[in-house]
């Protein structure tokens, strides 16, 4: 048994199709009794100037002066009466000359039309006394020297009947027409979304447990096939993003709990024994240095988290690069000084940017402060700044030693670190260089890593150059309007 719900898109598919079918039947029947009205009159009119034709040479004045007609051309005399014809013949003047039996005392009209046979023959339609509508047919002709105007009429009742006739034959069928078309679409659209039927049912199994499956694509099925392979692909997005949910969630789960325990045992230790106040802010002291770590973890959890609700807006202002990289290398002449690491800046050309001044400084502090990382003492870190068609490029060069092969493609990755228990040491949590790829990629540039042959790496930071030659002064007006509340942590990460 069909189950038909109004709801349903099959339904309202195949009622639509009815509808649609109602009206071009509709449509089509009232144009094909338009047609035929049309050419139902066209042929009584023509019979009406053939049967005036006839009445011509059938006309003739008596030798008392009145207008007459033969009957005698008929073979047989019921013959008479077959006709139907209302003849009217008047002069010019408007007077009566003959009138046949079956139109009587009736008239075709007192008052003759302006023009009325004239140069051939006239038609229009005519309402006698009685109230019957006839076609009536007039034309002037000449009998006897006489000249006169010869009326000939039809009732229009015979041809209404025809057309009533036909009109009804044609709607008679339409709603056994709808009906059969209504099941047909509905079964039809209910084939046609049999695939759809299937996809939903798969798609219903899919969970957050189980986002590895796919929806099945059947080439056959045309449009649908694309359809199943959109939404496969929305669901390798929602995957990578669940896993990179939990990955996220785990590392940073890990990486709260790791000074929180360090905190717990150098506390946990300090309060063991009696000691001296020296030892005791020794122990406050390391406390404080993980309580450092982490905040300063929380705030970077705070920018990523920020970043990713889309809660961060750009400031745009216009700035020299040089003045980025001179801000950024201040900032960490104290820590380079403590490494005796040697700092070389080229800058080939003046160019300017186009940006958010804090997001930029800090995506570029964060590739600077790893560079540091990773280059061993009395090692050199190179900052070159230089144009390239419509983009600036700022490339930051350490003599560290490089980046495996195989774990380059995830350096930008959250909480990744190249040596663990190395970045520990020095502070680092493993979202600086996640946050400056998405600092970067915010301004519509692409950030990029690779190995030099002579050993370390070079970060290459690639950023759209800015059309207006701004002043020294862009950099200190932005930095005057800094805001607080979308102000990313300016200490590396």
């Amino acid at each position: 048994m069909i189950s038909i719900d109004r709801h349903h898109i099959r339904t309202r598919m195949a009622a639509s199709f009815v509808s649609v079918l109602a009206l071009v039947l509709v449509l089509y029947i009232l144009a094909a009794g338009f047609f035929l009205l049309r050419d139902l009159r066209f042929q009584l009119i023509h019979y009406a100037i053939q049967d005036i034709e006839t009445v011509e040479g059938l006309l003739y004045f008596s030798p008392q002066g009145q207008l007459k007609l033969r009957d005698d051309y008929h073979n047989h005399a019921e013959s008479k009466g077959v006709l139907e014809r209302l003849l009217e013949v008047r002069s010019p003047d408007g007077g009566v000359l003959l009138r046949n039996e079956l139109l009587g005392n009736r008239s075709l009209g007192d008052v003759l039309v302006p023009g009325e046979g004239e140069g051939g023959y006239s038609a229009r339609e005519f309402r006698v006394e009685d109230k019957l509508q006839v076609q009536l047919v007039s034309r002037r002709h000449s009998v006897g020297g006489h000249p006169t105007i010869i009326r000939v009429g039809y009732s229009l009742s015979p041809l209404y009947g025809q057309f009533r006739s036909a009109l009804l034959a044609l709607l008679a069928p339409l709603p056994v027409v709808l009906v059969l078309a209504g099941i047909g679409g509905y079964l039809l659209t209910s084939q046609a979304l049999k695939p759809i039927q299937r996809l939903s049912r798969k798609a219903e199994q899919i969970s957050s447990d189980r986002l590895h499956e796919r929806l099945p694509v059947n080439v056959s099925d045309g449009e649908l096939a694309d359809l199943a392979r959109v939404f496969n692909t929305v669901l390798v997005r929602l995957e990578q993003s669940f896993e990179q949910l939990r990955r996220f969630t785990s590392d940073a789960s890990h990486e709260l709990r790791t000074p929180l325990a360090t905190m717990r045992s150098v506390g946990e230790v300090g309060l063991r024994k009696n000691h001296s106040p020296e030892h005791y802010r020794d122990v406050i002291g390391s406390m404080l240095e993980e309580t450092n770590k982490l905040t300063q973890l929380v705030d970077s959890l705070l920018t990523v988290a920020r970043a990713d609700a889309g809660q961060i807006r750009l400031n745009p202002a216009t700035f020299a690069a040089t003045k980025l990289v001179q801000e950024c290398t201040s900032m960490v002449e104290a820590l380079m000084e403590e490494q005796r690491q040697k700092l070389v800046v080229e800058a080939e050309t003046a160019e300017f940017l186009q940006g958010d001044w804090v997001l930029l400084r800090q995506a570029l502090l964060n590739v600077v402060h790893n560079a540091i990382k990773h280059t061993p003492r009395g090692g050199t870190i190179s900052i070159r700044v230089r144009s390239e068609e419509n983009r600036v490029q700022i490339e930051v060069t350490d003599t560290g030693q490089g980046i495996p092969p195989d774990q380059i493609a995830k350096v930008f990755d959250r909480f990744y670190r190249v040596e663990e228990g190395r970045s520990r040491e020095t502070g680092g949590v493993g979202l600086g260089l996640s946050i400056a790829r998405w600092s970067v990629e915010s301004h519509g540039g692409a950030i990029t890593v690779h190995n030099e042959a002579t050993g370390g790496c070079t970060f290459r930071i690639c950023l759209p150059r800015s059309g207006a030659a701004a002043g020294s002064t862009a950099v200190h007006t932005q930095q005057s309007r800094e805001r607080k509340e979308v102000e990313p942590e300016t200490r590396p990460v």
